[in-house]
């Protein structure tokens, strides 16, 4: 039997020896193709507008004035006015807090001294009616026989 541990050299059969492949030259590779649609150039449509304070009021009030007169719906009469529904309820927001601020503004002189005759008409006016109501609830009791 033959010793199985036996660590020396190996003959290898002349037959069985295969070719040791030589490296070859690589394909040479073509270079990439662009893609077609990648992004295009920007155009004038695509960039951002920026409107006047005088503009978008303008544009507001056309497009109020053609859903008021039922001329067109809502969605069409933005459309129309050539602005997105985004920015149409953006400038409807920044544009009411102006509105009331103009209608809210500091009393003048005049209107600030009628408002202090009013308030002291006012207290007057309260102090009567909480006297006619003591008056009433008092006669209600003795009429009632709980005083």
């Amino acid at each position: 039997m033959a010793d199985e541990s036996n660590a020396g050299p190996v003959t290898a059969d002349p037959e069985a020896v295969t070719e040791v492949k030589v490296p070859t030259a690589k394909k040479p590779k073509s270079p990439r193709r662009q893609k077609a649609a990648a992004e295009p150039a920007p155009s004038k449509a695509a960039k951002p507008r920026r409107y006047s304070e005088q503009e978008r009021n303008e544009k507001l009030k056309l497009i109020e004035t053609q859903v008021n007169e039922g001329k067109s719906t809502l969605k069409d009469a933005i459309k129309s006015a050539g602005i997105s529904e985004q920015t149409y309820y953006q400038w409807k927001r920044t544009a009411k807090p102006v509105e009331q601020q103009a209608e809210g503004s500091v009393p003048t002189g005049d209107e600030l001294a009628d408002l202090v005759q009013l308030e002291a008409e006012n207290q007057r006016l309260r102090k009567l009616l909480a006297e006619k109501l003591r008056a009433e609830n008092a006669e209600l009791r003795k009429r009632l026989g709980l005083d």
